[in-house]
């Protein structure tokens, strides 16, 4: 797949305000839901918020590794991050929060940490599937931001192939949007009922023919979306 740097930069910019409200992004970002193992409250940080018990001890190692302003503090929580409850030490979060607003190296490390462990997996996933436009890449990457990856149990509610595999591209997202659109929308946890600006905004891109992310801007949570 090949994208434009108008296309990428507006692609991680409507994450990013999907994420934290802000297309470019809040690097010191914290927010504490019930979405962790078991329903446990867990902390998310960062630009596109990565959760205790997901990544975030990664993308800590990688901090520190980088010698951070505020990597002496951080060091002795990087092994605790994702086995420890860290979600209410005040120490913890005040230099994540730190790190993200005032240290230039923990911005430049999120932008490799989000674009390794989410990007490009989600790229990878396009190409390999045959999507070719910027809105499908958009669809794809946010699934693999909030959800992970592209949900099996949902491929299963709609019969078109990716093209990969002889469908089209145009019906094959705008039936994953539609059925993960429905599963948010009456999922049993309000957490993830509140998520459902993510797949309307898909849903409107869609109706508009933006494939290629072209119209802009993109309006989402009340904010126009342009590419940096």
């Amino acid at each position: 797949m090949y994208l434009s740097e108008k296309q990428r930069s507006l692609v991680e910019r409507l994450i990013n305000a999907m994420e934290t409200g802000r297309p470019e992004g809040d690097y010191g970002a914290i927010s504490i839901q019930a979405d962790g193992p078991h329903r446990m409250r867990q902390l998310s940080y960062g630009r596109a918020q990565t959760t205790e018990y997901g990544n975030l001890r990664k993308l800590v190692g990688m901090y520190i590794a980088a010698g951070g302003i505020y990597s002496a503090v951080l060091a002795p929580y990087a092994p605790r991050v994702g086995s420890d409850a860290l979600t209410y030490d005040g120490e913890f979060r005040a230099a994540l929060r730190a790190a993200g607003r005032g240290d230039p190296v923990m911005r430049s490390i999120q932008d490799q940490f989000f674009e390794e462990a989410y990007f490009l997996p989600a790229l990878s996933w396009a190409d390999d599937h045959g999507l070719a436009k910027a809105l499908s890449l958009l669809v794809v990457y946010d699934s693999f931001i909030h959800s992970g990856g592209i949900l099996w149990f949902l491929r299963q509610r709609f019969e078109e192939s990716p093209p990969s595999l002889g469908g089209s591209e145009e019906r094959w997202v705008s039936e994953y949007v539609r059925v993960r659109h429905q599963w948010l929308s009456s999922h049993q946890r309000p957490i993830l009922r509140r998520t459902t600006y993510r797949t309307q905004a898909f849903r409107e891109q869609i109706e508009a023919g933006n494939w290629d992310l072209e119209q802009v801007p993109v309006r989402l949570r009340s904010t126009d979306v342009y590419p940096a």
